[in-house]
Order: C-alpha cells, then sequence, then structure tokens
C-alpha cells in the first residue's frame, strides 16, 4: 500500500472517495464495516506519517568522523604501526569488539568502573574488549604529567600513611636516569635487604644490557614514578612520549602525554588455561589518536596539503560521446594495476577535468579526443609541467608505467 506523500493530495482525495463508497447491491451492515475498515487504515496511515521523528545527527559520544583529508593521516599512522610489527615477526589476528563481562572484571582492579558494559546479548553479560574499553588517557599515570608535593600530602592525609613513610617513598619516586642508576640501587642499603627489589633490578640491569645491544639505551630513561592501575603487570611497565622539537621547546609544546604505554603480565594468560601454563608476555597499546592529533596539528602548523586519494592517471577527452572510448581505455589500465580516474558524464569538459587533476595532485592526464582515435595514437599530459606527448595507443600502458616508475 503507497504511503502518504507519494501521491498529490487530488489523487488521495479521489482515493478516499472510492474507498469510502458503499459498495452496490450491498447490506447497511457491511458498508459500515467497509466504511470503518477504510478509515481506521487512512487514520493509521495518517498518524505514522505524523508521528515520524526528526532525527538529530551527531556522533555518539566519545567517538569522532574523520574527513578523506584525516583518514590519509591516520591509515598513514597504522600502515608505519603495523610495517614496524611485521619487521619483527609479529602475526596479525583478530577478535569480537566484545567479550564475556567476568573475562575483564577480574583484571582492571580499581579502575573496572571504566568497563563499557552492553546489554543482555543471548543470555551473556557482555563488555567492549580491552583496547576498545581502557585508552591511554585513562590508565597511565605519571606522579610527575602533578608536583611530589601534592603527591605526598595525598599519601598522608588521604592514604593514611606517616610523613617518615611518605618522604621514604619521595626519594625513590623521584629518582629517574640510565643504565647508572640501575647500579645505583644495586648499592642501597634498603633495597639490597628486599629479595623482591633485587629481583627487580636485576630484571632491568638485563634490559639496559640488551637495549645497549640495539643501540636505543639513550633513548630509554629508567623512572620510578611511572605507575600503572591495572592489577596484572607482574613486571616492568612503561609508557612513550615523543621527544620536543624545536618549535615545541620555544612555548608550542601540544601536550597529549604518552603516545603509548604498556607492561610484563606473566600471569594473566595461565588464568585463562585449563592447566594453569605460566605464559611470559608483553603487551603494549598505542595511542593511535593522540599520535593523529599531533601530526594533524603539526601539518596544520607548517601548512601541509593531504592529498586524499591516490590516482596516478586521470583520463579525458575534449569531444562529446566519448564515454565509451574513456572506459575501454581506463578498464585497460586497471587491468595494468594502474591507479586510474575520470569524471563519468557523457560530455564534461576538458577545462573543467584539467582543473580536477590540478585541484586533487593527479601526475598523468590521458587524453583521447577524435583525431587521436583517427590516428591511433592518444596524448600523455604531465599536470606539473602541463607538457604534452603523443604515445601510441597499444603502447600507452607502458609509457605511462615507466614514467611512474620514474617518479
Amino acid at each position: 500500500m503507497p504511503q502518504l506523500g507519494l501521491l498529490p493530495k487530488r489523487a488521495w482525495a479521489a482515493i478516499f472517495r472510492q474507498l469510502l463508497r458503499p459498495p452496490r447491491c450491498a447490506c447497511p451492515q457491511a458498508v459500515r464495516c467497509h466504511s470503518q475498515a477504510a478509515e481506521s487504515v487512512l487514520t493509521s496511515q495518517l498518524k505514522s506519517h505524523q508521528e515520524t521523528p526528526n532525527f538529530v545527527i551527531k556522533t555518539p559520544k566519545g567517538t569522532r568522523d574523520f574527513s578523506p583529508e584525516q583518514m590519509v593521516v591516520r591509515e598513514k599512522i597504522l600502515d608505519v604501526v603495523v610495517s614496524c610489527f611485521k619487521r619483527h615477526g609479529a602475526k596479525g589476528l583478530d577478535t569480537p569488539a566484545f567479550e564475556l563481562k567476568e573475562m575483564l572484571s577480574e583484571n582492571y582492579g580499581e579502575n573496572s568502573g571504566l568497563i563499557y558494559d552492553l546489554k543482555d546479548q543471548g543470555g551473556e553479560l557482555l563488555s567492549l574488549r580491552y583496547d576498545l574499553t581502557m585508552s591511554i588517557d585513562t590508565n597511565v599515570w605519571v606522579f610527575i604529567q602533578m608536583s611530589w608535593t601534592d603527591v605526598r600530602h595525598e599519601m598522608v592525609a588521604k592514604r593514611g600513611l606517616t610523613p617518615e613513610v611518605a618522604d621514604r617513598i619521595g626519594d625513590y619516586v623521584q629518582c629517574r636516569g640510565g643504565a647508572s642508576l640501575v647500579e645505583q640501587m644495586f648499592q642501597d642499603p634498603r633495597l639490597s635487604q628486599n629479595q623482591q627489589a633485587l629481583e627487580g633490578l636485576r630484571d632491568l640491569k638485563l634490559l639496559f644490557e640488551y637495549l645497549t645491544l640495539f643501540g636505543i639505551a639513550e633513548k630509554v630513561s629508567f623512572d620510578l614514578s611511572l605507575a600503572r592501575g591495572l592489577d596484572y603487570y607482574t613486571g616492568v611497565i612503561y609508557e612513550a612520549v615523543l621527544p620536543k622539537t624545536p618549535a615545541q621547546a620555544q612555548g608550542e609544546s601540544l601536550n597529549v602525554g604518552s603516545v603509548a604505554a604498556g607492561g610484563r603480565y606473566d600471569g594473566l594468560v595461565a588464568m585463562f588455561d585449563p592447566k594453569g601454563h605460566k605464559v611470559p608476555c608483553v603487551g603494549l597499546s598505542i595511542g593511535v589518536e593522540r599520535i593523529f592529533y599531533i601530526v594533524e596539528q603539526r601539518m596544520k602548523t607548517v601548512g601541509e596539503s593531504v592529498r586524499v586519494t591516490e590516482t596516478q592517471v586521470f583520463v579525458a577527452t575534449p569531444q562529446k560521446n566519448f564515454l565509451r572510448e574513456r572506459l575501454k581505455l581506463i578498464a585497460e589500465l586497471w587491468d595494468a594495476g594502474i591507479k586510474a580516474e575520470m569524471q563519468y558524464k557523457n560530455n564534461p569538459k576538458l577545462l573543467s577535468q584539467l582543473h580536477y587533476c590540478e585541484h586533487t595532485g593527479i601526475p598523468l592526464v590521458v587524453i583521447i579526443g577524435e583525431q587521436e582515435l583517427k590516428d591511433g595514437i592518444v596524448k600523455l599530459r604531465s599536470v606539473a609541467s602541463r607538457e604534452e606527448v603523443h604515445v601510441k595507443r597499444k603502447d600507452i600502458v607502458i609509457e605511462i608505467q615507466k614514467r611512474l616508475s620514474e617518479s
């Protein structure tokens, strides 16, 4: 049955009259039933049409849309991350966006309030998985990103520690350095009497030996103020921050905090293994959104533009009725693995096609018209220099591939 609004008002009026007209040779009761049924249907349709809600187009809280320009930057960041993992022998996997809530709630400790729960799905309580729930913004603290005076006040006034104990902790919390700091800690009489502290220092000493072999020891700082709020860490924890650029050193710093964080958790896998096998694990959560924000702001500062497509060749024509020839030509380019596009109009103007290429940064244009078709050639135009050369129609793919390999 058609919905209201799809026909003119006059047509609907005629339909109403026809529906409400009593059928010939019908009893009065049948007439009343017929009229009541028609009125009920029409009233229902009118009510449904009038009660259509006005939707507000907005993204849910905590989410955002990405424009084509932003997607280029975002994908580049992800490509760098993925290629780095693959370079070191990593394997890819993917898991559902949600998992059983009981699997998450056992390991979040004081941060369990940050879990995003879903409604009951088939009798199971579910929550968003770890990386979609716990962002770097919420699970990294550095006692310094606040002052030691404030930390000490909280320890004494809110946590119930004595001032002497707080000061003793402060002696360590404010320490940071490299391999030499680890050696210094070995000589500390308090730590040397604590077996657990000695085990941790031995691990850190071994870590700095490996960092030295990799040639990156100077990029790592041993910072005793770092703390992480998840319960399953069993060893070293870490976070990554970006070094300041010269511009940032002059007061243009982007205060986004850490851009990656993680740690070691040897006991987590055993919780889900029937035999309780202990599996050494190290995890890292990369703050893609924070890195994206930094890159985006730096690009705005230097006025860098982003090309939103990877099109290498544009197929154009100066004459009318050449759509089929353009389609045949672009199909050949696609089959050869060349990224190409065209305007899907019957008769686009050549000037508008060339302007489009200049605006989007497409490097090459293939032009085919009546004379080119007659001579068995095409024009190959460099968008940057506006130089045009004639190329045999059968050789155009090879010529384009040659130029692209040289650029």
